[in-house]
């Protein structure tokens, strides 16, 4: 089995993080998204932009509390999470964080690379005191949706509707992070 695992991102990690978020959007978001905007936000002048994103994410982030995380196998970036305190005004930042993206690299999906980043996003946040976990997601994008239900989460019934020069709507679906699970039946 190849060595596999999560790690802290750095900023030697930032263009494969690039890489990893633009093949990942133009295989899973064809149908979700308007095909200019898809095509906007994974052109290569957007691959560019996101690179220099993802090194700040890794180097210098909003807050102590703000991680990239990058999978790994065999010391290549297969994947990556994002998160930090939750922004939404319904939302106690104290409290709530967002699970701002998850993307696993189309050739490395259903190998566990989504649920090692999932887990130890989850373990750094209880770690910071958080007890709940949202994340927005593309009403229409059943993998995310059933990769996350999966794990426990589901839609707490709020929505909002982006302007892409088309509404693209978006569910927020939360999960309890307060209890581990070994901790659930103590």
């Amino acid at each position: 089995m190849a060595d596999v695992g999560v790690r802290p991102a750095r900023r030697a990690d930032a263009a494969a993080v690039a890489a990893v978020q633009v093949r990942a959007w133009r295989h899973g978001y064809g149908d979700l998204l308007p095909a200019d905007v898809l095509s906007q936000v994974t052109s290569d002048a957007a691959l560019e932009r996101w690179r220099e994103k993802w090194a700040e994410a890794a180097t210098a982030p909003p807050s102590p509390r703000h991680r990239l995380l990058v999978a790994v196998a065999s010391d290549l970036v297969v994947g990556f999470a994002a998160h930090g305190p939750a922004e939404d005004a319904d939302l106690d930042p104290a409290g709530a964080a967002e699970l701002i993206t998850l993307l696993v690299d189309p050739p490395h999906t259903r190998a566990g690379h989504g649920s090692r980043l999932l887990a130890a996003t989850v373990d750094l946040l209880r770690e910071d005191g958080f007890d709940t976990l949202v994340s927005w997601v593309f009403e229409g994008d059943e993998a995310t949706r059933t990769f996350l239900g999966s794990a426990g989460w589901a839609p707490d019934g709020t929505a909002r509707t982006l302007d892409m020069g088309e509404p693209v709507r978006q569910i927020r679906l939360h999960t309890d992070i307060s209890t581990a699970p070994d901790e659930a039946g103590s």
